[in-house]
């Protein structure tokens, strides 16, 4: 199942170490087949407050997308990012082609 790792971003200093963290990223991401579904956009908002800027990078699974996270390629340039921005960022499994929003209910108990 694919899985995403998904970072709401604020206050980012665009400093040197923001340029860095960009131009390494991506190298730390081709072991894991990850690739950037969106990155550093700021999303029409439609309801609610949203400050910041949104990154999706899609992983095939679960296992390649803590595997780059857990990196040491990445711990190693996880820093530039933050130390110099604000973010809250997780690692989430998304849903096969075929799910409904009631699938969900199916999961809660009785």
């Amino acid at each position: 199942m694919t899985a995403y790792a998904i970072a709401h971003l604020q206050d980012v200093r665009l400093r040197p170490e923001i340029v860095d963290y960009i131009t390494r990223i991506d190298e730390t991401l081709a072991p894991y087949d990850g690739r950037f579904l969106i990155h550093g956009a700021t999303p029409e908002i439609v309801e609610g407050p949203w400050p910041g800027d949104l990154v999706i990078i899609a992983f095939p699974d679960m296992e390649r997308a803590r595997g780059w996270y857990d990196s040491p390629a990445y711990r190693e340039i996880l820093p530039l990012r933050t130390e110099h921005s604000r973010s809250v960022t997780m690692l989430v499994e998304g849903v096969g082609r075929d799910y409904r929003a009631s699938d969900f209910l199916a999961k809660m108990p009785g």
